[in-house]
């Protein structure tokens, strides 16, 4: 429920949608802004894959951040809800902010999918072009001149791993803010259950384990969490595509998921503050990722025809 938030002056809230291309830094870009390791950031593309809301408040501002899938080809129903995902964010925030990789100049296919994504929006848009730390200067000003020409938004540079800028980009947002109370206690810095972000981790030491196919063809959730007891006991689930998946997951004599399990279990207990039992159950769940009625009991809102959340 909302609160009434501080007295002494007027508030400021609202919802700041980061969209962009696959790999543009979203996820740590959001991460940086609320100081807290919320969404999962690996060195593989495409690893957010539903929205994720963090939040910052800021004196007498309150900024809700929405990290979504990247607006990326959609080759099966799981990429369809994925972009139905970042398109709805999209359209429900109060200031957008399209997020870009510098390290790579722009190319037909990039700009085709942002401009569509961004054509109908009419809402305070700042382009954030992202990774200075990595880039070369021609990149950056090939990319800050098409932003300039395509989009009509204010453009800033920034290095959301190393915080180079993201300062100067958060005041800014601020002041696009529409005058409100809070939307959330103050010391809250996300909305989404804790469910979510332990099966979450899980899937980001599965992406940073497997390679090829296997971190693609996997999802996490959590079946069963008892807090009340020392420690806390998670069961998760684990769902592939295949037996074969399910076998690699695993690992001779089970070695595979014993080193899954040790690396998520650390990154859930630094996110939880307390000891972890984390039980980690592999199941095969064929062709998850192009089945309605799999994607809906995993969580996904799955698109339908004349969903005007599809590009």
């Amino acid at each position: 429920m909302p609160t009434d938030g501080p007295s002494q002056s007027t508030t400021r809230a609202g919802y700041v949608a980061l969209v962009g291309r696959p790999n543009a830094g979203k996820s740590t870009l959001l991460n940086r802004f609320v100081g807290e390791h919320l969404s999962i950031v690996t060195s593989k593309a495409q690893t957010t894959w539903q929205r994720v809301t963090g939040i910052r408040t800021k004196g007498t501002d309150q900024l809700i951040f929405l990290d979504t899938p990247g607006l990326l080809e959609t080759r099966d129903l799981l990429q369809h809800a994925m972009l139905g995902a970042a398109l709805e964010a999209l359209a429900e925030a109060d200031v957008a902010l399209l997020v870009v990789d510098t390290t790579k100049r722009p190319t037909q296919t990039d700009t085709d999918r942002i401009l569509a994504a961004f054509s109908e929006i009419h809402r305070p848009l700042h382009i954030v072009l992202n990774k200075l730390d990595q880039a070369n200067l021609s990149s950056i000003e090939a990319w800050k001149s098409w932003a300039e020409e395509g989009l009509s938004g204010q453009v800033h540079s920034v290095s959301a791993k190393t915080g180079k800028g993201v300062d100067s980009l958060l005041n800014v947002i601020c002041e696009d803010l529409p005058e409100g109370p809070f939307l959330y206690p103050e010391d809250d810095i996300a909305s989404d259950p804790v469910r979510f972000f332990v099966a979450e981790f899980v899937r980001e030491a599965i992406f940073e384990q497997f390679h090829q196919e296997i971190p693609y063809a996997v999802f996490c959730q959590v079946a069963e969490f008892r807090e009340k007891q020392d420690p806390t006991y998670i069961h998760v689930d684990i769902f592939v595509e295949r037996k074969s998946q399910k076998r690699i997951v695993v690992g001779n004599q089970g070695s595979a998921i014993k080193k899954l399990g040790s690396a998520a279990r650390s990154k859930i207990e630094r996110f939880l503050g307390c000891h972890v039992y984390l039980d980690l159950w592999v199941k095969p769940l064929p062709s998850w990722r192009k089945s309605p009625d799999h994607l809906s009991r995993l969580g996904f809102r799955v698109p339908v025809e004349g969903d005007p959340h599809q590009l």
